[in-house]
């Protein structure tokens, strides 16, 4: 199928075949984040089977998450002015690949080695999808088309994540990775036939990459993200032991539990997007404030399995919304550099996810899990000291 990148000036109104594009876009991020958070399901059982500890176990979401942050700033300046439909689809054969290793890992060290590669893939499809919605649609609807490219995210919270955690709890994480590998399949198969072709309007340079530090109101976005993105995946990481130690949840219902956490996600990225195309600062701080408060409260109004349940409900609906906050925050303060910038905001993004599993990791198996809980809460709260920096409002 043939189909070029729609111009602004070709249309007033999006067209059927425009919102295909955002919507495959969004298929994307869904298997890219599902992948990458599978492991925060299926933890107690890779340790139990590979023998390692539940700190090391938690590795397996620090490793792609690591070379995810240079994978977003090193492929964009790497690939120059190739077209990004093609990199996309390259990045999902790799992906698919990578989950076939998983799934067959006869060992740790293969395991964390294939999550490395699944880290590249993420790194790269992030940094250039995150920055398509103003490629695909006209100005007026880049707001509406960056809630649905991030409701992926929240799809993969809803579906992703909890579908993989109970298919692991049937058949074993193993079946579980097996699945992704597929699914990754069919979603090159989607990229190839309805994305339109997307050629670099730019290719993005250092020089580029260096400038977004000197945007005060980027440089600020960034720093939110790190210390959301870490805070809230450092206690993610370790979400399955918080239910099973902390508030004694049944280990079989841990997965429809996530489904709601996920249910809740969605709602909140729906309602954040508008919100945050009109003041992505104020949006920001009402996340960290519910999230912190969440986090903190949880070794305390958690320990019991009602009260487990409910504050997961929270902490999804709380942090749903985060993505496409963070990501309006970056595209309004530099907003003719889309691509630089995103590449920028994944790399701080992917860090923050890596950063904040390792040292989970560590503190989970020197301390336990009610620190990584109240850890999480600090670095999340400190967000509130960045948001008057934020971009008064997005810019259609």
């Amino acid at each position: 199928m043939s189909m070029t990148t729609p111009q602004r000036g070709e249309t007033d109104r999006p067209t059927p075949r425009m919102w295909l594009g955002v919507l495959t876009v969004s298929v994307g991020i869904f298997s890219m984040i599902t992948v990458e958070q599978l492991p925060v399901g299926l933890i107690p059982a890779i340790a139990g089977e590979l023998a390692v500890s539940t700190g090391t176990a938690g590795q397996t979401v620090t490793a792609p998450g690591l070379i995810a942050a240079f994978a977003s700033i090193g492929i964009p300046l790497l690939v120059g002015r190739l077209d990004r439909r093609v990199l996309l689809a390259v990045l999902l054969a790799v992906m698919a690949a990578a989950s076939a290793v998983s799934a067959l890992a006869p060992n740790y060290g293969v395991l964390i080695g294939s999550r490395m590669l699944v880290g590249i893939t993420i790194g790269g499809f992030w940094a250039i999808a995150g920055s398509l919605a103003m490629r695909l649609v006209p100005g007026p609807y880049v707001p509406r088309a960056m809630v649905l490219i991030f409701g992926g995210v929240s799809v993969a919270a809803v579906l992703g994540v909890p579908a993989g955690t109970i298919l692991g709890e049937w058949l074993g994480w193993r079946a579980a990775f097996g699945a992704l590998g597929g699914l990754s399949a069919v979603v090159l198969v989607v990229v190839l036939v309805f994305l339109p072709r997307l050629p670099a309007a730019e290719p993005v340079r250092p020089r580029a990459l260096l400038a977004q530090l000197r945007n005060p109101g980027l440089v600020a976005g960034i720093v939110a993200t790190g210390l959301l993105v870490a805070g809230h995946y450092g206690a993610y990481t370790f979400v399955s032991p918080a239910l099973l130690d902390v508030s004694g949840v049944p280990a079989g219902i841990i997965g429809v539990l996530l489904l709601g956490y996920g249910v809740l996600g969605m709602v909140a990225n729906v309602l954040a997007g508008p919100r945050a195309a009109r003041s992505p600062g104020r949006t920001a701080a009402v996340i960290a404030v519910v999230l912190g408060a969440t986090l903190a409260l949880f070794p305390v109004l958690g320990a019991s399995p009602w009260g487990g349940a409910a504050l997961l409900l929270v902490w999804g609906l709380a942090y749903g919304g985060a993505p496409v906050t963070l990501q309006t925050w970056v595209m309004t303060a530099a907003p003719n550099s889309a691509e630089a910038a995103t590449a920028v905001y994944c790399f701080v993004f992917n860090l923050a996810i890596a950063v904040g599993a390792a040292a989970s990791g560590l503190v989970v198996d020197a301390l336990g899990v009610p620190s990584v809980l109240w850890l999480g809460a600090v670095l999340v709260l400190l967000v509130m000291v960045t948001v008057r920096r934020a971009p008064a409002r997005a810019r259609p």
